[in-house]
């Protein structure tokens, strides 16, 4: 079957790998990605599978199913230039909420594709480890189990799906595991310990999970692979940009040098600024989102741990 992934970054390249174990796979980015795609190709090639290939939008709009990996705060622009059809049955693995409105992703994507024909992916997973075929578990969350299930039989053998129905829990728990993961590189950037650590992310998840509800979302989500097992991945490595974040802004560097290290999007930045401002207008209880926001806005690293003890 024929797929096309739109975003040529880490998450997107990854995801063309994976699919590419059983699909014919053409991928679309405003970057040329050509010497990017290579060990990928190298690799799909041992095991006689067809290249993956870089292709125009016009071909890529010809394919059957489709999945989006572009950053939450240019997907409402992308979606009305791709022109995609409503009927389009289409996998997003963006994480995050749209900075300014605090529309969900959920949300966006209604606008130009019928609620029948999205998915959305979730769960722990680093790019860089799927792009080398580590094993991991995955949900595909959806209101139609049948279109679910069609996107997990295209996933190759290293990944587990598995199919849920909580399309707002897992799209905020895949947005809000982020925010926490930069608190998570803050705290060990600040060399605060492991009390400290277990302490932050335990009640990081029940920040998240009261975020959550409130929204309509299930608890059980937030215990799973989209809320628990993406935020103690997402936490506590240093192949998470939002950790990284973290680590810098505990070293009081400044934002936009951290950003160019990256080199890639953080979600966790605009995401902050987003839980926090919905927050204040729906009176939603997000202490750590909220001093992340105030430490990404130059407030100490240490007087937001302060605030959050004497809370």
């Amino acid at each position: 079957m024929k797929m096309t992934i739109f975003g040529g970054g880490a998450w997107g390249r990854a995801l063309a790998f994976a699919f590419g174990q059983k699909n014919e796979v053409r991928i679309i980015s405003r970057r040329d990605i050509t010497s990017m795609l290579k060990p990928l190709n190298e690799t799909l090639s041992q095991n006689s599978r067809p290249a993956i290939l870089q292709s125009s939008l016009e071909e890529g709009l010809k394919s059957e199913l489709f999945v989006i990996a572009i950053s939450v705060q240019a997907l409402r622009e992308w979606f009305a230039c791709a022109h995609l059809d409503q009927k389009a049955k289409t996998l997003i693995a963006s994480k995050g909420i749209e900075e300014g409105t605090g529309a969900f992703v959920s949300q966006i994507a209604q606008d130009f594709i019928s609620e029948e024909n999205l998915c959305f992916l979730t769960g722990p997973s680093f790019a860089k480890e799927v792009a080398l075929g580590l094993p991991c578990a995955l949900a595909i969350h959806s209101s139609n189990p049948l279109l679910a299930q069609e996107f997990a039989n295209k996933m190759p053998t290293f990944i587990k799906p598995y199919v849920k129905n909580d399309m707002i829990g897992g799209e905020i728990a895949g947005a809000y595991k982020n925010v926490i993961a930069i608190a998570g590189g803050i705290c060990d950037g600040l060399e605060l310990g492991q009390n400290a650590k277990a302490s932050l992310l335990s009640r990081g998840l029940v920040e998240m999970c009261r975020f959550g509800e409130y929204f309509g979302a299930k608890m059980q989500t937030f215990l799973g692979l989209a809320g628990a097992g993406d935020l103690f991945l997402t936490a506590n490595s240093i192949l998470s940009r939002n950790y990284r974040v973290g680590l810098g802004l505990a070293k009081n560097r400044p934002l936009e040098d951290i950003l160019n290290d990256l080199g890639e999007v953080a979600e966790g930045i605009k995401t902050s600024k987003a839980i926090t401002q919905i927050a204040q207008r729906e009176g939603i209880y997000t202490p750590i989102a909220t001093e992340v926001q105030e430490i990404i806005q130059g407030k100490s690293p240490l007087e937001s741990m302060g605030t959050l003890m004497k809370r």
